[in-house]
């Protein structure tokens, strides 16, 4: 467990012991830290080093803070996958098309591993899924739907880090490329083609075809990648 700390960055030893204690599973996701009290005599350092590394740690997303009951060892990885990546956004001054890139590597990919790994239960809904984009309505429905095929997908995979690493780049994209999706694809002007795009995957993961769903997905990133660079270039 804990063990008592000596050094002048007192703080960073806090936050380096947890997150190796996540990582061993000694912390799971769901646990209870001990009190800061507790804490500062268990680790042999004082509760303002104790209440700055929780805060650290809140903030890149290994622990959330409860009113009331405490600091738990976070439920969900996107927190601490997106914290990073959007500050190295930020100091790189990335663009869209570095997001869809990465989206490109693991989404190609996570369709080739999903039409290896699919079962009847989520055929069936990649199924209701295509119907419900057909039906769609307008631009934001569409839109919904869209990112559930993804992430379905993604979820097929039965890999958690896909997932995670999904959200975390879907988050980094809404957050700091506003109205991304209007402004690389006409929704009108390409609707259809984005529907047969996206059947042309499900029904290449649906018939666990691997090669020809990482073509799929290819093909449809690149439709955006072309549009994209067509809007820049007016």
């Amino acid at each position: 467990m804990f063990t008592p700390i000596k050094s002048k960055k007192v703080y960073q030893h806090v936050i380096e012991q947890i997150q190796v204690m996540v990582m061993d599973g000694t912390l799971k996701k769901g646990d209870k830290l001990p009190a800061e009290r507790e804490l500062a005599e268990t680790l042999g350092v004082s509760r303002t080093s104790i209440r700055e590394a929780l805060r650290v740690l809140e903030i890149i997303g290994t622990i959330e803070s409860r009113q009331g009951e405490g600091n738990f060892i976070t439920a969900s990885m996107e927190k601490s996958l997106f914290e990073p990546l959007s500050v190295m956004f930020k100091i790189h001054q990335g663009t869209s098309l570095d997001i869809l890139e990465l989206r490109i590597i693991i989404e190609n990919e996570a369709a080739r591993i999903a039409a290896e790994r699919i079962e009847k239960e989520d055929a069936e809904i990649l199924d209701r899924l295509i119907q419900a984009l057909a039906e769609a309505k307008d631009e934001n429905e569409s839109t919904i739907i869209d990112k559930e095929i993804h992430y379905k997908i993604a979820e097929i995979t039965g890999n958690y880090l896909i997932l995670s690493v999904l959200n975390a780049i879907s988050t980094l994209m809404e957050s700091f490329i506003k109205e991304a999706r209007i402004r690389i694809i006409n929704w009108k002007k390409e609707r259809n083609l984005l529907l047969q795009q996206h059947q042309e995957i499900c029904a290449s993961i649906i018939a666990k075809d691997p090669e020809r769903a990482y073509r799929a997905m290819d093909a449809h990133f690149q439709t955006v990648i072309d549009s994209m660079k067509s809007l820049e270039s007016e």
